[in-house]
């Protein structure tokens, strides 16, 4: 065995979808490094995703596929990937497809993706959370999804934005199952002793 031989890296087909939420910054982000790490990156970005980034001053990576193209390979079955991310994620595109409504490239790749068994991600960008939107994510989670909060931690003491957008890039490359040092993990503390 050559001890000097890098660690092999396990490439992935991997969908990235950005929703018309606030976040764009966070989709954009995952794109880059998915593809700074070698991964075999499509990109979606909805209309609602455009206006967004253009309020938010926010640029968007390259769509690979336009949103209502249902014949692009991810809208099949038979099409072959692993994995996709729905990043930032609004609650119309959750409610979409935690009830079944295909009628987008995004809402049908996810299903898909979860009638086939793949890793789907929905890094949703809203709050406060209506019960409704809280029930479209228990029939997601129910259905095999991963429902990650832009919920980003503050033990690592952040100093910048780039910070807390790294953090939640890096659970959500975390649950696609691609290595990644965007974020400190947490190590623990020792507890003062009982006196």
């Amino acid at each position: 065995m050559n001890l000097n031989a890098q660690k092999e890296i396990p490439l992935m087909r991997i969908l990235v979808a950005l929703s018309g939420a606030s976040g764009i910054v966070y989709g954009r982000r995952l794109v880059e490094e998915l593809k700074k790490s070698g991964q075999d990156v499509a990109v979606v970005v909805s209309s609602g995703a455009m206006a967004v980034a253009k309020a938010e001053g926010e640029r968007l990576p390259k769509g690979d596929f336009n949103e209502y193209d249902l014949a692009a390979p991810f809208a099949s079955g038979s099409h072959t990937f692993d994995a996709m991310a729905v990043i930032p994620c609004s609650v119309k595109t959750l409610g979409e497809i935690a009830n079944g409504v295909g009628s987008s490239l995004i809402t049908r790749a996810a299903e898909v993706a979860l009638k086939e068994r793949k890793k789907l991600v929905l890094v949703v960008r809203e709050t406060p959370l209506s019960y409704i939107a809280i029930k479209n994510m228990e029939k997601v989670t129910l259905a095999g999804g991963v429902i990650l909060p832009a919920s980003p931690g503050f033990y690592h003491k952040p100093k910048k934005v780039q910070d807390l957008v790294d953090f939640v890039v890096g659970k959500t490359l975390d649950q696609l199952g691609v290595e990644n040092s965007l974020f400190e993990r947490w190590k623990g503390k020792k507890l003062p002793k009982r006196q």
